[in-house]
């Protein structure tokens, strides 16, 4: 039996918000990483952190020509999230380099593992896609050997970064529930058809426990 049309237009409506949202969120981390790239102790940290934004640059790059393939106009499609986003990075702005490499730590991988989640609901062809871009990569394996490096140089950090972690994802969950709710399709109740708000509850419960993980292997408290 073949899917509906009105199932397909749904689908497509998914994978175009959920891409969008990527692709404004990968638009931000460039103009971020670029900025904080300013706060690093050595030009060699300076030229790691500006050499993942041009990762995120990338990433953005390759959504907006899904989006386009997809005949949807990428700008169309990341405006409805640039509000919230922007409003999300003017309430976490880091105070120094230590703070820039915990917050892209943190918005790196609990974005990761928000879209990816989102993702099992959509199209094999999609699924795979997100999965490409999505992904911890090698960006996320530096932040976390920077974190580790300096946590190792000043053990003083440990209690500041521990508690800049915990504003952080309280705040990316907080983000992660809003952008559910105000994008209902982006709430993962299609398969279960269950209520949108317990759903979104589930999810953001499920990145919290990710998140703890990856602060305890650090040596930090979540």
């Amino acid at each position: 039996m073949g899917i509906s049309p009105d199932a397909a237009a749904s689908a497509r409506e998914l994978s175009a918000e959920l891409l969008g949202a990527m692709a404004y969120g990968e638009l931000s981390a460039f103009g971020r990483l670029s900025l904080d790239s300013r706060y690093a102790p050595t030009l060699h940290d300076r030229s790691v952190l500006a050499k993942i934004a041009v990762g995120a640059y990338g990433n953005f790059a390759l959504l907006s020509d899904r989006l386009v393939e997809m005949g949807v106009d990428p700008e169309h499609a990341m405006l409805p999230f640039q509000r919230s986003f922007d409003h999300f990075h003017e309430r976490t702005k880091p105070g120094d380099w230590f703070e820039s490499v915990m917050k892209a730590y943190v918005i790196d991988t609990v974005s990761s593992d928000f879209y990816r989640a989102v993702a099992m609901f959509l199209d094999p062809q999609t699924q795979h896609f997100v999965e490409r871009v999505a992904s911890p990569d090698q960006a996320t394996e530096v932040l976390r050997v920077l974190l580790r490096r300096a946590l190792s140089d000043d053990p003083r950090l440990a209690s500041r970064l521990a508690l800049w972690g915990r504003r952080l994802v309280g705040e990316a969950l907080t983000q992660a529930q809003r952008v559910g709710m105000e994008h209902p399709r982006l709430g993962p109740t299609l398969r279960s058809g269950g209520d949108s708000r317990a759903e979104v509850k589930r999810l953001t419960t499920e990145l919290a426990g990710k998140h703890s993980r990856r602060m305890t292997g650090l040596g930090l408290t979540a």
